[in-house]
Order: structure tokens, then C-alpha cells, then sequence
């Protein structure tokens, strides 16, 4: 009984660890669309380091200010995955185009930094896909609060074709991808 017990507590302790380190260090989201292509391929699962701009503390509702443990800032061209402000519970990833304190000038699909519109004071952002149909970005949000930013996109953890069967759909050639 107690070789029993004693393995169901070393379990729990596991999951619960398990469930912090995910929480607070990494976290894996999957590609949806091809915006970022031809970096990022639909039903690719990329590896989000929540450290990488300081851990969020807070919440959207409110009940507990946001604020930012070891606090970092954003550089221009960093991939980064953010809640999407329409809809929290969903995760976008962009590119970095334009940082806090830049003027942009946008023209079509090009944008210019420096141009003539000011990035909307300090802690916003202005995030872009690559690919022509990336209708998730700051042509259609807006700017981005980095209060809505979660980390920065690190790897491509593995890569399962959607339209394929489970058992056909593994990319090999897309495992464990690096983006340092």
C-alpha cells in the first residue's frame, strides 16, 4: 500500500511540475494559417519561450495588475506569438516590424520604418505576416499592447500535415527546427 501511495504522490508532484514549466517557461502552439510562410507551415507546433520578454504577471479582466518579471524588450524582426486582441483565447504569431516610439508609414502591403505614423506611444507594436493572405496581423488588429504578448517563437518542435492521415502526416524535414 504504501509502495502505492507513494508513486501516486511522485505523480502528482510530476504533473504538477509538468503544468508549472509550461505555464511559466515554454509553451507549444500550433501553426493555423500560412502567414508566415514559407517559415511557418500550417499544422507546424513552434516552441513559445515566455521568458524571452520577462514572464506576464496579470490578468485582461483586470483582478491583478500586469506588470512584467525581467522585463526585456522586443526587437524588430523577432517572431513572436501574442493573443489575438479580438479574441484572447486565440494565439497569433508575426514578425516584429515596428517597435514602440517608431514612426511607420504603411503603403498597400509595404511597410516603411521609419514613415509618419507614430507606433501609439510606448508598449505597442506593430506585428506582420510574410505571406499575401495574412489577414491576422496590424493591417487588421491594429497595433499590438505588449501586454497581449506571450514570447517569442524559438523552434518548430514538429510538423503534422492537417490534411493528411495522423499516421501519414509527420514532416520528417521539419522536427526540431532552430530559429536562432
Amino acid at each position: 500500500m504504501r509502495k502505492t501511495a507513494k508513486f501516486i504522490i511522485a505523480l502528482i508532484l510530476a504533473l504538477i511540475l509538468m503544468l508549472g514549466f509550461r505555464a511559466m517557461v515554454f509553451t507549444i502552439c500550433t501553426v493555423e494559417g500560412d502567414a508566415l510562410s514559407p517559415l511557418f507551415c500550417k499544422g507546424d507546433r513552434v516552441l513559445v519561450n515566455r521568458w524571452s520578454y520577462g514572464l506576464r504577471v496579470g490578468s485582461n479582466d483586470g483582478l491583478i495588475g500586469y506588470t512584467r518579471i525581467g522585463r526585456s524588450s522586443v526587437s524588430r524582426g523577432d517572431i513572436v506569438a501574442f493573443e489575438n486582441p479580438q479574441n484572447t483565447d486565440q494565439v497569433l504569431i508575426c514578425r516584429c516590424k515596428a517597435l514602440p516610439g517608431d514612426t511607420i508609414e504603411h503603403n498597400g502591403q509595404q511597410l516603411v520604418v521609419p514613415g509618419l505614423v507614430n507606433c501609439a506611444g510606448r508598449d505597442y507594436y506593430w506585428m506582420q505576416g510574410i505571406g499575401t493572405d495574412s489577414i491576422a496581423d496590424s493591417h487588421t488588429l491594429g497595433f499590438i499592447s505588449e501586454e497581449l504578448i506571450i514570447g517569442r517563437v524559438t523552434a518548430i518542435v514538429y510538423s503534422h500535415n492537417p490534411d493528411a492521415p495522423f499516421w501519414r502526416g509527420w514532416q520528417h524535414n521539419r522536427t526540431l527546427m532552430s530559429l536562432q
